[in-house]
């Protein structure tokens, strides 16, 4: 149980770009292999949130792992996106 205190004058907001940075190195993991298994389906799910997030960067990674995917891989990860947008 936390007993301090928070020193809410100093507290900084949250960077506008957290979010899109967070899924675009959920991206990293899965189409890097870090968990041991490469999942193209996650890693295109993931550049796919960060670049509608606004991170730039994260569309030609999409477009990399693409170029990998099948077409009904795709349309997976283009459907799990569409639900994870609709959860969050």
């Amino acid at each position: 149980m936390f007993q301090g205190t928070l020193d809410l004058d100093g507290a900084v907001p949250v960077a506008e770009t957290a979010i899109q940075d967070v899924l675009f190195e959920r991206g990293l993991y899965w189409a890097s292999g870090r968990s041991g298994v490469v999942n193209l389906v996650a890693a295109h799910k993931w550049f796919n949130l960060a670049a509608l997030k606004g991170r730039p960067d994260a569309i030609a990674l999409r477009r990399e792992v693409a170029e990998q995917m099948s077409e009904i891989e795709i349309a997976a990860a283009l459907s799990e996106a569409r639900a994870w947008m609709t959860e969050h």
